[in-house]
């Protein structure tokens, strides 16, 4: 090799060099930490190929083992995905950092009355970009619950549960309930009329006079065991979540044993819970967070991912995009009149949630 050609070689090495030292600075990365099964597969891997943003997505299978991650301080996460009542108290802890609204035009189609609503959680919807949602309701078995009070049954009522006159009867088919204290007590404080957030210790001897009532008719307290039962006809009346119980009527038609799972939204209102995209302080790749929240926000990526999971989201936009069995469904999507009856769950005082949780306990046991 001569001269002229030993220079150019260590030209185009050079070159070579510097060109992959800069193609190493510019990539870009996003890491995410959301729900296993709980996101479309193929809208991550879209966005990836849009975008060049190498994606790390990892999984967890409850609210304490991120909320573990997030306290300890560096996460190693630039976005994670809170339910409500944990949000409400992270974003309290100062875990989170303000979204930057200028960064997501998208946001103009999130439903300013569900936005409302979730700003019992996140003040001013300042922190959290509302992902999907769904509420605590009734699940029944129609042909069960009308072998045993008649055409004129008042599933679409707290009444079906907390009047020991239909109650009682239905215990011959099962009748089941989330083994939840957050969820449970707050509906039974709601059905009296009192504040299903209350801090006032003398309000849950009152839902725990109701609940003892109506307590020898409960076959048992369980927060999955009702999914299987229900779609196998093995129990009539279930309180739970409304995805669920979409989620477990599709097995039962699968299934083909002639099951048939309804649910309905009590028209005195129940509890609305949601899940939330959330940046957190010690994020390193915020421009990519924003970027990644934006797609989540257009109708067209949103609507697939609701019907994917069964689970309504708070996009206006998406929401003639979504199917129909979800949408045109008020007992999983809401009206605009039936949100007025919704409330939203926030964190207790410690002092009341040790008084939840007693309360709870004495109720279980019946005593």
């Amino acid at each position: 090799m001569n001269k002229l050609q030993q220079l150019i070689g260590a030209t185009l090495c050079g070159s070579a060099l510097l060109t992959g030292a800069v193609q190493a600075a510019e990539q870009r990365e996003l890491r995410v930490y959301n729900w296993a099964d709980y996101m479309l597969p193929s809208v991550p891997k879209e966005f990836q190929q849009k975008t060049g943003i190498q994606l790390t997505w990892d999984t967890y299978e409850s609210n304490e083992a991120l909320e573990a991650k997030l306290l300890a301080g560096n996460s190693g996460y630039d976005l994670v995905v809170p339910s409500n009542t944990f949000l409400d108290t992270q974003i309290k802890a100062g875990v989170y950092q303000k979204l930057d609204k200028a960064k997501l035009p998208n946001w103009q189609n999130l439903d300013p009355g569900l936005l409302k609503l979730m700003s019992a959680n996140d003040p001013g919807n300042q922190y959290a970009v509302p992902y999907m949602y769904g509420t605590v309701l009734i699940g029944f078995n129609p042909a069960k619950v009308k072998a045993v009070l008649g055409e004129n049954a008042p599933v679409d009522s707290w009444d079906l549960i907390f009047k020991e006159e239909n109650i009682s009867k239905l215990k011959q088919c099962g009748v089941a309930m989330l083994d939840s204290p957050g969820d449970i007590l707050p509906i039974a404080l709601h059905h009296l009329g009192l504040d299903p957030n209350s801090a006032q210790p003398d309000d849950y001897d009152k839902a725990a006079e109701l609940m003892l009532k109506i307590r020898p008719y409960v076959a048992y307290f369980h927060s999955a065991k009702y999914m299987t039962d229900i779609a196998n006809g093995d129990i009539c009346v279930a309180i739970g979540y409304s995805g669920s119980f979409y989620q477990f009527a599709n097995r039962a038609k699968e299934a083909g044993n002639g099951v048939v799972v309804d649910w309905r939204l009590p028209k005195e209102g129940a509890p609305l819970w949601y899940d939330s995209f959330a940046i957190p302080n010690s994020a390193k790749n915020v421009a990519e967070a924003h970027e990644f929240l934006n797609n989540l926000l257009d109708p067209k990526v949103v609507a697939p991912i609701s019907d994917f999971l069964g689970y309504p989201n708070p996009n206006l936009a998406a929401t003639p995009l979504v199917g129909a069995e979800i949408r045109d469904n008020p007992n999983l999507t809401p009206t605009a009149e039936a949100q007025k009856t919704l409330y939203v769950l926030q964190p207790l005082p410690q002092k009341i949630e040790r008084v939840r949780t007693r309360t709870w306990s004495k109720i279980k046991t019946g005593n």
